[in-house]
C-alpha cells in the first residue's frame, strides 16, 4: 500500500518537506510538471504527507475516489492537460485515473533520477 498524489494538487510542496523517508519526489523539469509523486517501493504509509496537504490531494491508494465531487471554486491540474482547470462546483471526477501515472513515473523515469 502506499499514498497517490491525485490531480487535486496544486503543487504546494508541504508535503514533500514533512515526509520522514523522502518519497515524494517532484516531476522533472518541475515547471512542465502538474504534480509531485509519491516512491511506492520507499513509502511506509505513515500518513504525515496527508494533513500537509492544503488540497486534500493525497489519499491511501485504496482509498482514491473514484466518484470526487469538486467544490465551486476548487481547482485541479489534469495530468493529460497539465493545466490548471477551477470548477464551478459539483463536478464529479474519477480520481483512480491518477494512480497509473505515479507507477509509469517511476517504472519509466525519471523517477530515481528526479532526486
Amino acid at each position: 500500500m502506499t499514498h497517490i498524489i491525485t490531480s487535486l494538487c496544486l503543487r504546494d510542496g508541504a508535503c514533500q518537506l514533512v515526509c520522514p523517508v523522502e518519497c515524494i519526489v517532484a516531476g522533472q523539469p518541475e515547471a512542465e510538471w502538474p504534480w509531485y509523486f509519491i516512491d511506492p517501493d520507499t513509502c511506509i504509509d505513515c500518513g504525515a504527507c496527508i494533513p500537509e496537504c492544503p488540497y486534500e490531494a493525497i489519499f491511501i491508494q485504496e482509498e482514491v475516489p473514484t466518484a470526487y465531487t469538486m467544490a465551486a471554486g476548487q481547482k485541479r491540474i489534469p495530468f493529460d492537460t497539465k493545466a490548471e482547470v477551477e470548477y464551478a462546483g459539483g463536478e464529479v471526477f474519477d480520481l483512480t485515473a491518477d494512480i497509473q501515472p505515479n507507477y509509469d513515473f517511476f517504472a519509466s523515469g525519471p523517477g530515481y533520477d528526479a532526486l
